[in-house]
């Protein structure tokens, strides 16, 4: 059963699976545009697309004491300087924080929430990061990523966020002392749907080893 609850002011938490004594935690976080004030739509396509990624850490994780989360924001875009998705991003961690008290977090992002996800894995919190199509452009600070786990998943075809940008991102990480590493992907474009159960089952592999696996 899904339980929604707001973390403050800066976003809304939706909790999927696991809320029973969870010991860590795979915060989910969707797509959306880089620019966009007006607030996600009710029908929320980009979310609507990670809902199999939750389906499958819940099933991949059976046994074990895992939340499954889903970040949600304010508006749709990232909105420049503003960065409103990272906020948000950092705004679900506190709640999980909140009402759970202190676990680890891996964070699963996809585009922009890919962006998001690494913009706030420098939270204590976070152990690594699974990045699904990510949006990284040129210069996105990576010095808070030391010490963190990151999987940038691309499919070079992507024409909407560039894998040449994944793996200079990743390069940088490396250098910055993250153990980073990029996956091409064999299909799926940017939406991920051609070849859709291989990234379903990869995210969550990663995602789990990372829990698993300790900083």
């Amino acid at each position: 059963m899904s339980v929604r609850s707001r973390s403050g002011a800066a976003g809304q938490l939706l909790v999927r699976y696991g809320a029973e004594a969870p010991e860590a935690a795979v915060l989910l976080l969707h797509g959306g545009r880089a620019d966009g004030l007006d607030a996600p739509p009710l029908l929320n396509l980009p979310a609507l697309r990670m809902r199999p990624f939750a389906e499958a850490v819940r099933r991949a994780a059976r046994g074990r004491a895992v939340l499954v989360a889903e970040g949600r924001y304010r508006h749709r875009g990232w909105n420049g300087e503003r960065a409103d998705a990272a906020r948000d991003a950092e705004a679900a961690l506190a709640g999980l924080r909140a009402r759970f008290g202190e676990m680890p977090v891996v964070l699963v992002g996809h585009s922009m929430g890919g962006r998001a996800a690494l913009a706030v894995a420098g939270d204590p919190a976070v152990r690594g990061v699974v990045a699904l199509a990510p949006w990284c452009p040129r210069g996105e600070p990576v010095a808070h990523l030391a010490g963190r786990r990151l999987y940038l998943l691309h499919d070079e075809t992507d024409r909407v966020t560039a894998a040449r940008d994944s793996w200079e991102f990743v390069r940088r990480a490396r250098e910055a002392g993250a153990d980073a590493t990029g996956i091409a992907m064999p299909a799926g474009g940017h939406a991920m749907l051609r070849g859709a159960g291989l990234w379903h089952r990869r995210a969550t592999e990663l995602a789990l080893e990372t829990l698993a696996s300790g900083r």
